[in-house]
């Protein structure tokens, strides 16, 4: 017995190179989500901020890499070689813009397509770590300082104040991005919605479910006017706003999931000028079906 217990304790101690030797991979918890940023908004002083990427979640247990959902991601031979067997989380990402062709990417399941060459996972967490973000973020940059294919460190900076982080966000927004990310210095990974990670965007997004094409009207005639969509909490409404000509005519099907953004919410709860943004659709599907 307190042989046994003996080894647990040096398994334990000794975890990254056992795992390296051994070739294990770990389950990863469940992915810790982002809030939108407060307001009032807290002191920046306490927050490492980052760019937030419009990619692909993706999820890496030290053999193995996954979507948000635990789904495998067929990736081209190669593109894992060199990376550590520490759990990464981290974004798909190609560049500003470009989120359509890295879900179409992950959706394709064809690791012979040459565009995966334009693909890197963007690293911003160590999921098994067991210290504060301060402290993972400071291992990242060791463990990720030799460069590897495909593998790039989410860069975090320090802002001084609220003028500090509006004159960056505006920067940001100019340049094409989507917003910031800033994670509290002391905040443990924690699964789930976090209440010291946040997203940082001039609006609020979200996602809904497709119930109905309404008909539109006008130069729309013929074609969708709007989407009625029913949201987690129930709630049914309209979202005509952001839809290309194309989609119109060939909507989202109904029972897909679609991304949109809106200003604020109505007493009712109900979103305030709601915007189609995309399909939901980066989850590749089940296999068999």
């Amino acid at each position: 017995m307190r042989t046994c217990l003996l080894s647990v304790l040096l398994t334990a101690l000794l975890w990254p190179p056992v795992l390296a030797a051994t070739g294990m991979s770990v389950a990863l918890p469940a992915p810790m989500l982002a809030s939108p940023w407060p307001q009032p908004a807290p002191d920046p002083g306490a927050y490492l901020f980052s760019e937030k990427l419009d990619g692909v979640r993706a999820r890496w247990d030290g053999q193995r890499l996954s979507t948000r959902n635990g789904n495998p991601i067929a990736v081209p031979p190669g593109f894992t070689a060199g990376w550590p067997v520490q759990p990464l989380d981290g974004e798909l990402w190609i560049g500003r813009g470009q989120f359509e062709l890295t879900s179409t990417l992950v959706r394709a399941r064809n690791p012979a397509d040459p565009r995966w060459r334009q693909v890197h996972l963007h690293v911003f967490d160590l999921p098994a770590h067991a210290g504060d973000f301060a402290q993972r973020h400071a291992a990242l940059q060791t463990l990720l300082a030799r460069p590897a294919p495909h593998l790039r460190l989410v860069q975090q900076r320090r802002l001084a104040d609220h003028a500090a982080l509006q004159r960056w966000l505006g920067q940001v927004l100019a340049d094409g991005g989507e917003g910031l990310i800033a994670h509290h210095l002391h905040a443990r990974y924690v699964p789930g919605r976090s209440a010291l990670l946040y997203k940082i965007k001039p609006w609020h997004d979200a996602e809904a479910s497709v119930i109905a094409h309404l008909p539109g009207r006008g130069r729309h005639a013929g074609h969708t006017g709007a989407l009625q969509v029913r949201d987690a909490q129930g709630r049914v409404f309209a979202v005509g706003s952001g839809l290309s000509d194309a989609q119109r005519r060939a909507p989202p099907a109904i029972g897909s999931r679609i991304t949109y953004r809106y200003t604020e919410r109505t007493s009712r709860g109900l979103p305030r000028f709601p915007r189609f943004v995309r399909v939901r659709d980066d989850e590749p599907p089940a296999s068999g079906q």
